[in-house]
């Protein structure tokens, strides 16, 4: 059994592709107990944010991996597999180590991910998922990010998504102050360009969202309003600004709606935003000359603003993965021996207790006690050695080498011994 990684990212896949592999955050329990039904699947965890869809597992073969995707997207394997990295072991655990500590992020140091992975263990330990092996991969995990952060400057001058939004707004609009400026969905997400754009002090900060409740207790905190979801169409044309973030598998802002906006608005411009994956505005929307749509893949260049600066602090950052990931390697192998460390003991121990049980014997009969002693120390030295000569004496001539030195290593043999 192996560690596997296997997933695709911003960097080996567009959106239009990452959104067709996304689950739902309310699928991904039912989705870690399907997979890890799958034979020679013993663990597995799901990870699957805008940027990412990733299996993390313990299995025998990562074709299994892969052929379970596809399956669960309904999609074909092979039209998937030129955007996956399928990573084993170590590779694996440098992997997991590099995304939870910001590393693999767009934004590079960005600690949302951290949370998000987080998620993705609780769902995978609640639906039974994870076991020794992952489990200890993600703890250490998490170990390894909060050294990064701690360590290094792998976070400073960096622009998140929520800022980036800010800024290409600011491109188009003299001032963000005149606009009125509405928020799709009540997440994570939202709540940060909430922050970012709230700052800019808007004429009007509006929350829409499924749950109306959810959306005001979002807006009351930058002193806004809230409408229900199902009351966008109507609404829409009021904002100039709009950001979106929700969790539906389907667009929740089609053409024909933001077509009727336009009209309504005179054909003044609007800045839209989405950041959902799979999206939440129909592609189709981007080519209205009135409108200046932007995905997470949009603001990919604006976000990755002050790399430059952050190299000395990235080099630093992967210095500590890879010694975690040699660690972790490590302790790995030293938990595979332990079975047969365990089984070793076990025979020595009774042997011990069958020799020591017939030493007294032999001396409630009376038997002279420096015979009694000499009889145990002998039969329970050619017991022990019994199965190495076994082994030597019956190995073909192929296995003498190897055999010899393995003896020598274990029983600290020298050549003149």
């Amino acid at each position: 059994m192996s560690l596997f990684a296997l997933g695709l990212n911003h960097e080996t896949a567009p959106i239009a592709v990452r959104e067709k592999l996304a689950f739902a955050p309310e699928e991904l329990a039912a989705a870690v107990a399907e997979l890890t039904a799958q034979k020679g699947v013993h663990e597995a965890a799901i990870v699957s944010t805008c940027n990412r869809t990733e299996l993390y597992a313990a299995a025998h073969d990562e074709a299994t991996l892969l052929n379970w995707l596809a399956a669960s997207r309904q999609l074909d394997a092979a039209s998937i597999a030129p955007y996956l990295y399928r990573l084993p072991d170590r590779e694996a655990v440098r992997h997991v180590f590099r995304v939870a500590s910001g590393l693999d992020s767009m934004v590079l140091g960005e600690t949302q991910i951290l949370g998000q992975l987080k998620d993705a263990v609780r769902e995978a330990q609640e639906a039974g998922g994870l076991g020794s092996s992952l489990n200890g991969l993600f703890q250490k995990a998490f170990s390894v990010a909060k050294a990064v952060r701690s360590e290094t400057g792998i976070g400073a001058n960096s622009v998140s998504m929520a800022a980036a939004g800010v800024k290409l707004a600011e491109r188009l609009f003299p001032d963000i102050a005149d606009l009125n400026v509405l928020f799709i969905g009540a997440g994570e997400m939202i709540e940060l360009c909430a922050t970012h754009f709230a700052a800019r002090k808007p004429r009007r900060l509006s929350v829409a969202n499924r749950t109306l409740e959810r959306g005001q207790a979002l807006a009351s905190q930058f002193g806004g309003d809230a409408f229900a979801l199902a009351e966008l169409p109507e609404r829409l044309p009021q904002y100039d600004i709009v950001v979106t973030s929700t969790a539906s598998q389907l667009p929740i802002i089609g053409l024909g709606a933001v077509e009727r906006a336009i009209k309504a608005r005179k054909h003044r411009p609007v800045f839209m935003v989405d950041l959902a994956v799979p999206r939440d505005v129909e592609p189709e929307v981007g080519a209205l000359p009135d409108v200046y749509l932007y995905t997470v893949d949009d603001l990919s260049e604006v976000v990755r603003q002050g790399r430059a600066e952050r190299q000395h602090a990235v080099v630093e950052a992967d210095g500590i993965v890879e010694r975690s990931a040699d660690e972790f390697m490590q302790w790995l192998d030293n938990r595979a021996l332990v079975p047969t460390i365990r089984a070793l003991k076990d025979q020595a121990e009774r042997l011990r207790r069958h020799e020591l049980e017939r030493a007294a014997k032999l001396l409630a009969k009376g038997e002279d006690p420096a015979a009694v002693l000499e009889s145990l120390s002998l039969s329970l030295s050619n017991k022990l050695l019994h199965a190495p000569l076994a082994a030597l004496n019956q190995a073909d001539a192929s296995q003498h080498g190897e055999l010899i030195d393995a003896v020598r290593r274990l029983y600290h043999l020298h050549e003149g011994n």
